[in-house]
């Protein structure tokens, strides 16, 4: 392996820390039998998915990021009045405005920060991240919080069987630094948007097109849409052709990564990438199992995920992808320096 790490102009990014959170109320596919018409296996193995959990009522996307960052916080030793600048990947906010980032920046006491949220579905968190490494890569700033939550039960149908089976709430943080002499962190991404797309992914209602009234919650037109077949083409295309690209760039095959962690939507897609990259199955982080499809929450627990199970150790190289609706397309190679 002849890895290339691209020059950049003021200093290199790494995670320094992380943290997570998933509510504590779980929705097992035997839960799901009670409330539509469907069952365990069907669920099984179309998605691989066995239970997801959900956000409390008078709960929002704000507090699984409160309490995600300030694990990641106490992990680094630090205080939140450090934290510069704080990005939260989500499509499911606590409200229209202000910004999710608004909100966490109060609760965890984060004084003098300044922040904003980036709604790319199930790429939030990807494309946040690098937003992220960015202004740490100017030098703009030194310590930046980037979360990536969605609480998707919220804007789920749950007499539409095709939907509520796959989506759950939950979400991380992690903390972006300068890296020290000898280190890489992150060394290169591939990012794309394609608004074709957006006719068979979307949450029509409540924007400025279609604003909220009677009409438009009559319709469904606050619930998740999806095209399951359209989204999963795409999905299995794009995300192999974003992970190939950022791979071959920087002259890096799967066999010289220490681990992928992919976007959790569905088993099918994560195994369709991960083959054809030629990925032995036990590098691939996946634990959709256990918390179904949460959007842009899916690869900060997947990252949790990997290092309980000993499959991230410092040192490593890591690629990290996720294609959402938009659609949204994202990959990012980097060294784990934790």
């Amino acid at each position: 392996m002849t890895l290339s790490v691209r020059p950049i102009v003021g200093c290199r990014a790494k995670i320094t820390a992380f943290g997570t959170y998933v509510p504590p109320q779980v929705l097992t596919n035997k839960d799901l039998e009670k409330l539509v018409d469907t069952n365990d296996q069907w669920i099984l193995e179309r998605t691989g998915i066995r239970e997801r959990h959900v956000l409390a009522k008078g709960l929002g996307v704000s507090d699984i990021c409160t309490e995600a960052a300030k694990k990641c916080l106490a992990m680094r030793g630090i205080p939140a009045t450090e934290i510069e600048m704080i990005i939260v990947g989500t499509v499911t906010p606590d409200m229209m405005f202000p910004a999710t980032a608004c909100l966490v920046q109060d609760k965890i006491g984060a004084k003098g920060a300044w922040g904003f949220d980036v709604s790319a579905g199930c790429s939030g968190f990807v494309f946040a991240l690098q937003a992220g490494v960015k202004m740490i890569e100017s030098g703009a700033h030194k310590k930046v919080l980037v979360c990536g939550a969605d609480a998707n039960t919220r804007m789920t149908d749950y007499t539409d069987r095709t939907t509520c089976v796959l989506f759950g709430d939950g979400g991380g943080a992690v903390l972006l630094e300068p890296c020290e002499e000898g280190e890489i962190g992150f060394i290169d991404y591939v990012h794309e948007i394609d608004g074709s797309g957006a006719s068979v992914l979307n949450l029509k209602g409540g924007g400025s097109l279609n604003p909220s009234s009677h009409e438009t919650v009559d319709k469904k037109m606050h619930y998740i849409y999806q095209d399951g077949q359209q989204v999963y083409k795409f999905a299995v295309r794009k995300m192999l052709e974003a992970t190939t690209k950022v791979l071959a760039r920087n002259g890096v095959t799967g066999a010289d990564l220490g681990c992928f962690i992919p976007h959790q939507a569905n088993m099918r897609i994560i195994t369709a990438t991960s083959d054809r990259l030629g990925m032995p199955r036990d590098r691939v982080i996946i634990n959709i199992e256990k918390y179904g499809n949460t959007s842009a929450g899916t690869i900060p627990l997947a990252i949790e995920t990997a290092v309980e199970e000993g499959k991230l150790n410092k040192g490593d190289l890591v690629l990290m992808a996720a294609v959402g609706a938009g659609f949204s397309v994202g990959a990012v190679l980097l060294r784990w320096e934790i």
